[in-house]
């Protein structure tokens, strides 16, 4: 059984997890000239969100721009357009 600490944890990671997406969704669409929705979209459909969120614990140490340039090149890799 989890106790209170415990959830709080992981309420509190999962809460860091979705704000550090949130923001490099943003600076994706700022970086490539989008709006917030469309490089949502983009980065859905051609994997990128699927890496943010496998490896945004490593990402998140790093500058921005480098998790920025490591989505676009998945989604490049997976059928996005240069």
């Amino acid at each position: 059984m989890e106790t209170l600490s415990q959830k709080r944890k992981l309420d509190r990671e999962t809460q860091n997890k979705v704000g550090f997406i949130a923001f490099i969704i943003n600076k994706f669409a700022r970086s490539y000239k989008m709006n917030s929705q469309n490089a949502y979209l983009y980065l859905k459909k051609y994997g990128g969100l699927d890496f943010l969120d496998e490896c945004w614990w490593a990402l998140h140490t790093d500058n921005p721009m480098w998790a920025v340039r490591d989505m676009y090149l998945i989604c490049f890799q997976n059928g996005g357009q240069k």
